[in-house]
């Protein structure tokens, strides 16, 4: 591959040429980057741009550049202290993997004991049910936030922002606290004309117990989340696809979700599937209300056998384990909606 040089050392050009003949290989070193390697003389200070993925020459080529010279030799940039930070990092892996299996105080055996217990894979499940309450209420909720945060009217706009900044404002344990002891403030709830008479009324604990309470507390929580989700994948749609639909009479309704919503699914996908992961261990929190999901279920063993830690190490290997199920759904979910883009 001939090699072209950005730049010659001046003056005349039979005396260079006589010069480089003379001269030993040029030895160069090749720096791999984007767009390209940079190859660098050692002898000289010229430069030379090479193709990316190229060389300059492979070693045993004995072909001559234009100029006459013999092709230059390769010196590959060595990386030393990628070997050196690898070697540090698998010693501590090394050192963490050995703590774990040689220390009897992680009590394996007691966690392979409960690791499959009915009472804890009810727990799981438990723990599932409220993340799917809480993602698909939450997410259509969501939806509509980011439609009245997108839309024209001020009404709607400042109504949603407000919704937005009220519950990312408030911790989620306190919004669980506050719908769980709702009776305290409203005994009974009436269904009427508003600001009219009333039909029937039902009380407050009837309507709201501890497991409505706890999905209406993480569906409305994590709707403020979804709302900006949403909305931010809305907007990275080009805005010459809602002209050219409209252009065709294509229904606002159906430019939404036929066309719009789709494409602003490659930007939504990797959000929203952070927050389903984050979702799924901030049900922990609904141990406040005494419900059996997971941590709260780990917690009343624990309580009652004291082997603490290895009840701990339960509630951890199903939590990787339903994260670890849900990122991989998430790849091909992304890959999904991805597919096309080049």
């Amino acid at each position: 591959m001939p090699v072209e040089f950005s730049g010659t050392d001046g003056g005349d050009t039979h005396g260079a040429a006589a010069k480089a003949a003379k001269a030993p290989p040029a030895r160069v070193r090749t720096h791999r980057g984007y767009g390209g390697n940079r190859v660098l003389l050692a002898s000289t200070s010229r430069t030379a741009t090479l193709p990316a993925g190229g060389a300059p020459a492979d070693r045993g080529d004995t072909r001559e550049t234009r100029t006459g010279e013999p092709p230059p030799k390769v010196i590959t940039t060595r990386h030393p202290w990628r070997w050196v930070a690898a070697a540090g990092i698998a010693v501590l892996l090394a050192m963490a993997a050995s703590a774990l299996i040689t220390n009897p105080a992680w009590e394996w055996e007691v966690v392979g004991e409960y690791l499959f217990a009915p009472s804890v894979l009810r727990a799981v499940v438990f723990t599932l049910e409220l993340t799917a309450l809480g993602i698909v209420f939450g997410f259509l909720l969501g939806t509509v936030l980011a439609l009245m945060r997108l839309s024209g009217n001020p009404l709607l706009n400042s109504v949603a922002w407000g919704y937005i900044a009220l519950f990312r404002s408030v911790p989620l344990i306190l919004q669980l606290l506050f719908w769980y002891n709702l009776a305290l403030l409203y005994p009974r709830i009436s269904f009427g004309v508003p600001f009219g008479p009333a039909f029937f009324d039902i009380g407050t604990m009837d309507l709201i117990g501890p497991v409505t309470a706890a999905a209406l507390g993480l569906a409305l929580h994590q709707a403020a989340y979804a709302a900006e989700i949403v909305r931010a994948g809305l907007l990275s749609v080009d805005h010459g696809q809602r002209e050219a639909a409209a252009a065709l009479g294509i229904p606002r309704a159906r430019q939404l979700f036929r066309i719009i919503l789709p494409q602003a699914m490659r930007s939504i996908v990797p959000t929203a599937g952070n927050e389903i992961i984050g979702l799924v261990k901030g049900t922990s929190v609904v141990y406040i209300m005494a419900l059996p999901e997971l941590f709260y279920q780990v917690q009343v063993i624990y309580n009652r056998n004291g082997r603490v830690i290895a009840l701990l190490l339960v509630a951890t290997i199903w939590y990787l384990v339903m994260t670890s199920v849900m990122s991989v759904a998430q790849h091909y979910i992304e890959r999904y909606y991805g597919r096309g883009r080049g």
